[in-house]
């Protein structure tokens, strides 16, 4: 009986670790290098009021908490190019990725989100 608990425990524990999603990710300093390179698909996760504070040029906005966000994403996103999300700190863009990453986008979390990016840029 203990053999067969620990059996079912240890698929379980499988299963959970299969489900979570890889996301790729990219510090802001490749990030800048990247941006003086070519033109790419910047997502900026962050509330309304939280880029009122400053941006990153070129970044298409969309809030992560409203209600529709993968709908919206996806409308201004181009499935064929990679996207590269951010937010105040990698947190949201962390979650925000991996909802884009299951409706089919190759996607990048960007390390430090625009907290980092300030502080060096």
């Amino acid at each position: 009986m203990k053999h067969l608990i620990c059996l079912f425990f240890s698929g379980f524990l499988f299963i959970n670790c299969a489900k979570k999603q890889e996301i790729n990710s990219i510090t802001t300093q490749e990030l800048k290098e990247l941006l003086s390179k070519e033109k790419v698909q910047l997502l900026d996760v962050r509330t309304p009021i939280e880029i009122e504070q400053g941006s990153i040029n070129s970044a298409i906005f969309v809030n992560y908490f409203d209600a529709n966000f993968a709908t919206k994403a996806s409308k201004k996103l181009d499935k064929t190019k990679p996207v590269y999300v951010f937010c105040r700190s990698g947190n949201r863009s962390g979650k925000a990725a991996v909802i884009l990453k299951e409706n089919g986008f190759k996607v990048y979390n960007v390390l430090g989100g625009y907290t980092k990016w300030k502080t060096e840029n």
